[in-house]
């Protein structure tokens, strides 16, 4: 195995209901009712998916929902904006929490 993932694992994840089944079946169940088309499109929820996969770094999802995206009709140019804003918003979370920081410097009077 080249990498800690292995890609081939993705196909997998049904396996997981082994031990579990009737937990399983409800969370894919709901899994699969998540996207479908409602408010928002299966496509607008694929983007999602795709830029939450990135935000958090989970390399199945990256690899489901980059693939699914395609399969939806979005453009190489359109996933890699999603990476953006998953990024942005990551690295903005890590940077708004340096009010955190600068509350106890405050605290203690440095």
């Amino acid at each position: 195995m080249d990498t800690y993932y292995d890609p081939a694992d993705l196909a997998k994840f049904h396996d997981i209901a082994e031990h579990a089944p009737e937990l399983a079946a409800k969370f894919f169940d709901w899994y699969g009712s998540v996207f479908q088309d409602g408010a928002l499109s299966a496509r607008e929820k694929s983007l999602i998916a795709l830029g939450v996969a990135h935000a958090v770094q989970c390399p199945y999802c990256i690899d489901a929902y980059t693939q699914d995206g395609l399969s939806k009709g979005c453009d190489p140019e359109q996933l890699t904006e999603v990476a953006h804003v998953a990024a942005a918003i990551k690295g903005g979370a890590a940077l708004v929490h340096g009010v955190q920081m600068r509350n106890v410097i405050d605290k203690l009077g440095m």
